[in-house]
């Protein structure tokens, strides 16, 4: 059993941050971002809570899929940002939509987070027990906890959320979700501790003790070396199940970090760059959010048609990786 995505949709904070407004902070210019990135602009959460974003794209998810907010079962919001510790984001965004009758819950896979929340939510539907309608949110702020003295990783990331309304179908589909722990410490962002003067003993160094507090950090090397091997393995081990080849895919949407990333993703797979949406140059890395953001903007502009095979790949700390095939 598939599923299928009824409507997507999507919300990006309206300031933007382009490569030349770095030049006025650290040393860096233009050039230097777009040769090594492919970005050139992204968007900045101001005021904008990460729940707000997402309440915005849901809400044009549930306008474009015809479904009341009423008949959604379940919201899984997936983010590495949340507003608080407790509640989660899709409490707060159940509220915001009045969708009384969902439960709601949030996922946390980093960049990984909308292939595995998508994945989750074909197997709530699939068991049968009454669920029609879920909806999957990504909503990320990443701008909160970016050292901007890091020239390496600030230029990097931005803000944005998108959603999907899904129902079961007899539609395509397959997916692969897996992770290495043993690379979590190359991408992470430590919480603040009550009381961060107590010094951790030897016994519980778990290789995050000498990483900043509240800050994202990225060891870039090792992240480049595990994403060009994760997006393509990730498609791989979800077509092998179903016995489909890279030929017949119309799309790939891959997570959106880099587009030296990308690439050779690409040509690890045999598959052109003509078949991959990339909107990096415009959000930057907008951790779980940017395949979906990719996924919307590709039907909005009329790429991505019904009927189509789609291949959404991901990676993200943990380190994280997945694979769906889906027919849209």
């Amino acid at each position: 059993m598939g599923i299928e995505i009824l409507g997507t949709g999507s919300y990006v904070p309206e300031q933007k941050l382009t490569n030349d407004d770095f030049t006025k902070f650290i040393d860096t210019n233009d050039e230097w971002i777009r040769t090594r990135t492919g970005i050139t602009e992204r968007r900045m959460a101001g005021w904008e809570p990460t729940w707000y974003m997402g309440a915005k794209a849901s809400a044009q998810a549930l306008e474009r899929a015809g479904i009341s907010a009423e008949k959604i079962d379940l919201i899984i919001s997936c983010t590495a940002t949340a507003d608080f510790h407790t509640p989660s984001m899709a409490s707060v965004i159940q509220r915001e939509l009045g969708a009384v009758n969902a439960a709601a819950f949030d996922l946390n896979a980093a960049c990984s987070g909308f292939v595995y929340a998508l994945d989750v939510a074909r197997r709530f539907l699939q068991t049968g027990d009454g669920m029609e309608h879920i909806l999957v949110v990504a909503n990320e702020s990443l701008s909160r906890f970016l050292d901007f003295e890091d020239r390496g990783s600030c230029i990097l990331f931005g803000d944005g959320a998108s959603a999907a309304v899904v129902t079961k179908s007899d539609k395509l589909y397959s997916s692969h979700l897996a992770s290495d722990g043993t690379g979590a410490q190359y991408l992470c962002a430590r919480s603040l501790q009550v009381a961060p003067e107590v010094k951790v003993e030897t016994d519980f160094n778990d290789g995050f003790t000498d990483k900043p507090l509240h800050k994202l950090y990225q060891d870039g090397k090792e992240v480049y070396k595990f994403a060009t091997k994760a997006l393509p393995k990730s498609f791989e081990l979800a077509a092998a199940k179903i016995g489909i080849t890279k030929d017949e895919i119309d799309w790939f949407i891959p997570h959106q970090a880099n587009i030296r990333i990308i690439e050779t993703a690409a040509k690890h797979l045999g598959a052109p760059m003509e078949k991959f949406i990339v909107t990096l140059d415009h959000y930057g890395n907008t951790s779980s959010a940017s395949i979906p953001l990719a996924l919307n903007e590709g039907i909005e502009k009329g790429l991505i048609k019904r009927g189509q095979k789609l291949a959404l790949i991901g990676f993200g700390a943990g380190l994280t990786y997945g694979g769906i095939i889906l027919e849209y």
